[in-house]
């Protein structure tokens, strides 16, 4: 089903500027996805970093513990940084791909008002930003656990 523009005094209906809108358009969504791509890159990275930090912690905590070396100090501060480091990579990326889209979705509606891009196609939320949020989350009681001790992982 093929709609018309809402603004259709201003933009002609000749087929090259028809062919034109609707490529824009569809670069519109490519961008989009690009930029998911980009965050689930940011996803993996700080997803491998908090993990390992979290799990060097963990090991050299239970080291200690049980008497097999006397101090594990370092190895678990290396781990605590290494969980650190995770989470601001992950939360300059949320941070950055909200601004990007906010922009992209601005961009898209002025482009639209002004009759140079089709509004039809839809341009939902991206599931990418809230799994990189729930894993943020997941990184947070991650880091309570290790500080003090306490928490769903100890």
């Amino acid at each position: 089903m093929i709609q018309t523009p809402q603004n259709t005094a201003s933009v002609p209906h000749d087929p090259p500027t028809e062919m034109a809108s609707r490529r824009t358009g569809m670069a519109f969504q490519r961008t989009r996805l690009a930029a998911d791509r980009t965050l689930m890159a940011v996803i993996r990275t700080s997803l491998s970093l908090i993990s390992f930090g979290f799990t060097i912690h963990k090991m050299f905590d239970s080291l200690k513990e049980s008497h097999v070396i006397l101090h594990a100090g370092a190895a678990r501060n290396f781990g605590g940084s290494l969980l650190g480091i995770g989470m601001v990579v992950l939360l300059m990326g949320i941070i950055y791909h909200a601004w990007f889209m906010r922009a992209l979705r601005r961009q898209r509606i002025s482009m639209g008002e002004a009759g140079l891009v089709h509004g039809e196609s839809p341009f939902p939320p991206s599931t990418t930003l809230v799994a990189a949020v729930l894993l943020f989350a997941l990184g947070l009681l991650a880091a309570i656990n290790m500080v003090f001790r306490n928490g769903p992982y100890g």
